[in-house]
């Protein structure tokens, strides 16, 4: 199924020829960078505005010290960082400040964004090209599908530098998972595929059920995941479809039936059925209080695994391991690429080039390894993206890492080669309709479970309360809906 939608081309169209006529260079040329003068004795003052929490606050403002008492000293710059708390905290307040709001902040000089953000932004015409800051030389020694993100149209205007991004992982508690693999003879090969990771997931729900004879139907969740939006999009594309297929300022939604159907099949039939679950806000939260034993998360969150399982008997300590993100199978490898970037608030020359001197630094491979080191991000240097080169940063600085943190990026940069990322381009509303693949069939998955549950202690024997929710005029009814709604988010 395909339906279309035309974005407002011609405006969107005039308003980059606007931006580009007053560049006055092409990449490569850089004749803006060429004319900036700074003073050292009279620096220029950057603010940037980033959702940095904890660690990765700490990293980030030790290297800004740094900066300030070296290059940027040097050069006559001077960084001033401040968290606006989480990701939505900091699209609230970019947002208020572009619409000035009454008691908004005025825009940063730059800041943390993921694109979808930076393309509404840049829409108000507020975003500089930093294609005039970086010659073409500069921009290929970075990962080649991370510069492309930054670039909104099919023209040669930048908008969004990659700084630190991320991908997913599949996080075990090896602790729990043994005595269930030694019983069944489950291996961890197994979880290489969605389709795989299923199975495994009915099979530990039965195993644990038989485990109390007593008491039928009371099997335990295996597996949850974190971004439902991702399972959609690179699920599709591991199948060969662009759910968002987005050329020449048209985007196509394409959720093919059949294929939406096995994400169907692998998700929303295994959580009624009670092999899959998600309690708390994160799925690292529910492995901490023994509701799952594994899920798919961000490489950024690993630092979050816990280290202990809370049970009302006490906590226990558990192991782990970092496994790929499993693969649709017989799909193509493909893998998640996500991470803020940052974008330069449009303003003058010189508040743009110290922006991007700032950003040339600390994306510098040394720089940015230690800030990836804190963080558990990918670096997004081409040179930077080795375990070798990760390991001599190690050492040389002293480093002490968290070993969950290290094992995501050994695991990742051991198939740097092999792994191709992918992001969907940016269109118009593209935000809330991933949205919609974020909540939409989630959201009815805990709907239905709790029904079923309900029916179940009112007692409805397990396999007959959740018949209803497993047939075919089921799975169509709700993606009729899921078009629709997708649908009318593209067109909001």
């Amino acid at each position: 199924m395909k339906r279309k939608r035309r974005i407002a081309a011609v405006l969107a169209g005039t308003m980059v020829m606007s931006l580009l006529a007053g560049c006055g260079a092409k990449q490569g040329e850089t004749a803006k960078s060429e004319t900036v003068k700074l003073d050292p004795n009279n620096p220029v003052s950057l603010t940037v505005w980033h959702y940095y929490n904890g660690g990765q606050q700490a990293a980030f403002d030790q290297l800004v010290e740094e900066f300030n008492a070296t290059t940027g000293k040097e050069k006559g710059i001077y960084v001033e960082g401040y968290s606006q708390g989480s990701v939505a905290d900091l699209e609230q307040a970019i947002s208020d400040s572009v619409a000035e709001k009454v008691g908004a902040q005025p825009m940063p000089d730059l800041f943390s964004t993921y694109a979808d953000t930076a393309y509404a932004v840049q829409q108000q015409g507020k975003l500089s090209d930093l294609s005039q800051y970086f010659t073409e030389e500069e921009l290929a020694e970075y990962v080649d599908g991370y510069i492309q993100e930054g670039y909104f149209y099919d023209d040669e205007a930048l908008y969004l530098f990659p700084v630190a991004k991320s991908t997913e992982v599949l996080m075990l508690n090896t602790t729990d998972w043994k005595p269930f693999a030694d019983a069944t003879g489950t291996s961890t090969e197994e979880l290489k595929t969605v389709e795989g990771v299923t199975k495994v997931a009915q099979r530990y729900y039965e195993w644990t059920d038989s485990l109390t004879p007593d008491v039928p139907g009371d099997g335990k969740a295996f597996y949850g995941r974190d971004s439902m939006s991702n399972y959609f999009i690179i699920g599709m594309k591991q199948m060969g479809v662009d759910i968002f297929d987005v050329k020449d300022g048209e985007v196509t939604l394409q959720p093919e039936k059949e294929k939406i159907r096995r994400l169907w099949d692998n998700y929303y039939v295994p959580y009624v059925k009670g092999y899959f679950t998600s309690l708390g806000k994160f799925r690292s939260d529910d492995v901490k209080t023994g509701d799952i034993l594994a899920y798919t998360g961000s490489t950024s969150s690993a630092m979050y695994f816990p280290d202990e399982v809370e049970l009302d008997e006490g906590s226990k300590a558990i192991d782990y391991e970092v496994l790929s993100a499993p693969v649709m199978e017989d799909g193509e490898a493909y893998n998640v690429q996500q991470g803020a970037g940052m974008a330069v608030t449009k303003s003058d020359v010189v508040h743009e080039y110290a922006a991007c001197e700032f950003m040339k630094w600390f994306t510098a491979k040394e720089n940015n390894l230690r800030f990836v080191c804190e963080s558990a991000y990918l670096p997004v240097r081409k040179d930077a993206n080795t375990v070798e080169m990760l390991d001599e940063i190690v050492k040389s600085q002293e480093l002490q890492v968290n070993p969950k943190t290290y094992d995501c990026l050994v695991n990742i940069l051991n198939q740097s080669d092999s792994i191709q990322f992918y992001t969907t381009k940016c269109f118009d509303n593209g935000y809330s309709t991933r949205k919609i693949l974020d909540f939409n069939l989630s959201d009815k998955a805990v709907a239905d479970k709790t029904a079923i549950d309900e029916a179940v202690a009112a007692g409805t024997a397990r396999e007959d309360a959740a018949a209803p929710y497993l047939t075919d005029d089921a799975f169509d009814s709700w993606y009729e809906d899921f078009c629709t709604a997708l649908e009318d988010a593209v067109n909001s």
